[in-house]
């Protein structure tokens, strides 16, 4: 299975807590005003990569967790999901996830809930420039939520994920 890449970029550490692979995928339909990365958002942007090809560069660095963002993964789903399922088949790797949809839309429709499955944390919700706060942990708007994703399917509700470090103020 091929998934439309823009970018890979290896021990970053903005995209989520520690070293962490990120990989940028083609697409999105929501056009946030004030996106970072409006490049992203042509679904033919990028280049088509084989998911052996990704693995192979996340399982190459053993101390990098990893982080879906975009673009929009959840346009790419069924990829995505595939890939996950190969990172937690063959790692102890966490995956954190970006997405302008919602939780609660992601979980009505098959091929999103499918990728939930093997996603640790998400990151949900457009980007709002009027609610821009660049003291938030992991996002650019106070809307967008850090998720816990294994608990929330399990309590049917979200659960909010927490930061395992005390930051110091």
């Amino acid at each position: 299975m091929d998934l439309r890449i823009i970018d890979i970029i290896e021990d970053t550490t903005v995209d989520g807590p520690g070293f962490r692979t990120s990989i940028y995928c083609s697409g999105c339909e929501h056009a946030c005003p004030g996106c970072h990365n409006p490049q992203s958002w042509n679904f033919g942007a990028g280049k088509s990569m084989q998911l052996e090809q990704v693995m192979k560069i996340i399982l190459d660095d053993p101390f990098a967790d990893v982080t879906f963002s975009g673009g929009d993964p959840m346009y790419q789903a069924e990829g995505f999901t595939e890939l996950a399922k190969a990172i937690k088949q063959q790692s102890s790797k966490t995956i954190w996830c970006y997405t302008g949809f919602t939780f609660e839309t992601l979980l009505l429709r098959p091929n999103t809930r499918n990728l939930l499955q093997y996603v640790d944390v998400l990151v949900d919700g457009p980007y709002v420039e009027a609610l821009r706060d660049e003291d938030l942990l992991y996002r650019g708007s106070s809307n967008q939520r850090l998720i816990d994703v294994r608990a929330s399917l399990e309590q049917r509700q979200v659960v909010e994920w927490k930061s395992p470090m005390v930051l110091a103020s």
